[in-house]
């Protein structure tokens, strides 16, 4: 999909400037007693998954502008996927979406190992009526009245977790837009109870080493009620549910202003964090590349994941989840697992023993000095030498544009019809 030999070339262009780069920063960090190469190995080992819908065009509420070259099916997904992790060495599971994504298992993972890729949790889909689906979902899935919806609700989740066994995967995200528009449309509690009652049926389908992940959102579709509407009412979820019931949060999920690093902390201390959809938003659930808005919003969530790391149980998932609209969703992909890491990195540089110093002498001023320290600190250098020394590009960007891969795909792949509406 991208010629060795191309990395290779721009590589040897750029490795010059990147010793140098490298190498002074080495100097710098180990005046604070850190070793460069520690941390860069860490980085190196880290990776974040690609949702397969990310690598398509999405859209705004009234309407949809695909693309070139956008994936027809989801093979075509996974040679995106794969166009990703060969640049960036960053992306090493896909996540996938049924029924969107819905082919023969042997199939995925003949075209996943391909690419050297494996397959991250599965997303069911009960918040859109799929063709020959027998009842709707306009009012509710897993939360419905109708107790024929629930259990066609609960039997397609089933049937994800079935694909997932046969593909590798061994983790369930469960997403639902159940909700209300009206004040009086439905009883709140009841409509709770019903979702507890379906969740329950598909946890007990769980295999021994899975997990379910259920996700908040304050809003949308249902705009006057969301049936898990934040990251209390999904917390309880899943101490209701049982041990491999956990949260799952997703950047945009939450109004403007709110506290995410702090719902992450105690997300850690009731050892219900399950994991990450990465993105960025300015008013909502805007999906828009990660860190594109607010860097440091991610680098503070990152610095309550490096603290917690070694705790008995904690292992959170983590994927990016985002929609492209003016942007090629290869390259706004391949920049975000580099955000990603690069919060990673910055975490890894706070000292955490003056952090902690600080903070029990009550000296507020040292204390965000000192994270801001770590987060301005240009570590660059160090995610790019991660990347070269993988055999990825030191500049994924500009080896994706010299590749020429968007136009190689753009002529052999149906175009792609932007009628619709844009809701992704």
């Amino acid at each position: 999909m991208i010629k060795a030999s191309l990395i290779e070339d721009d590589n040897e262009r750029r490795a010059a400037d990147l010793a140098v780069d490298y190498d002074s920063l080495g100097e710098r960090l180990d005046r604070r007693g850190i070793d460069i190469d520690k941390v860069k190995d860490r980085v190196a080992a880290y990776g974040v998954a690609i949702p397969s819908w990310g690598v398509g065009t999405g859209g705004t509420r009234f309407a949809r502008f695909p693309g070139r070259g956008e994936p027809a099916n989801v093979f075509d997904k996974l040679d995106d996927c794969g166009v990703i992790h060969r640049l960036t060495g960053a992306t090493p599971n896909v996540s996938l979406h049924i029924p969107w994504d819905k082919a023969d298992p042997a199939e995925l993972r003949a075209k996943a190992e391909e690419h050297g890729l494996g397959f991250d949790a599965m997303n069911s889909n009960t918040f859109q009526d799929s063709p020959g689906q027998a009842l709707s979902y306009k009012f509710g899935s897993l939360s419905h009245a109708d107790p024929a919806v629930r259990r066609q609700a609960v039997e397609h989740n089933l049937e994800c977790i079935e694909i997932g066994r046969a593909i590798g995967s061994t983790a369930l995200t469960v997403w639902v837009g159940d909700g209300s528009n009206f004040p009086g449309q439905v009883d709140f509690t009841r409509q709770f109870d019903r979702y507890l009652e379906a969740m329950s049926a598909v946890y007990a389908g769980l295999p021994d080493d899975w997990r379910l992940f259920t996700e908040h959102k304050m809003y949308e579709p249902a705009f006057y009620s969301t049936v898990v509407q934040d990251w209390g009412t999904n917390l309880m979820i899943a101490q209701h549910l049982g041990e491999r019931a956990f949260c799952l949060v997703d950047l945009g999920h939450h109004a403007p202003n709110v506290n995410i690093e702090m719902i992450v902390a105690r997300l850690i201390h009731a050892k219900k964090l399950g994991g990450f959809h990465f993105n960025d938003s300015k008013y909502g659930d805007d999906d828009l590349d990660t860190a594109a808005i607010d860097p440091y919003r991610l680098f503070l969530v990152f610095n309550e994941l490096v603290a917690a790391e070694g705790k008995p149980g904690f292992d959170p998932a983590h994927m990016l989840d985002q929609s492209h609209n003016v942007t090629d969703p290869i390259e706004s992909l391949m920049v975000s697992a580099m955000e990603v890491q690069r919060a990673y990195a910055q975490a890894l540089l706070v000292d955490r023993a003056a952090l902690e110093g600080a903070q029990e002498a009550n000296d507020a001023l040292m204390a965000t000095a000192e994270l801001k320290r770590a987060f301005r600190t240009d570590v660059e250098p160090i995610l790019a030498k991660a990347r070269s020394d993988k055999g990825a590009a030191i500049d994924p960007v500009a080896a994706f544009r010299a590749s020429g891969y968007r136009d190689r795909v753009a002529a052999e792949r149906p175009e792609a019809s932007g009628a619709g509406g844009g809701i992704v």
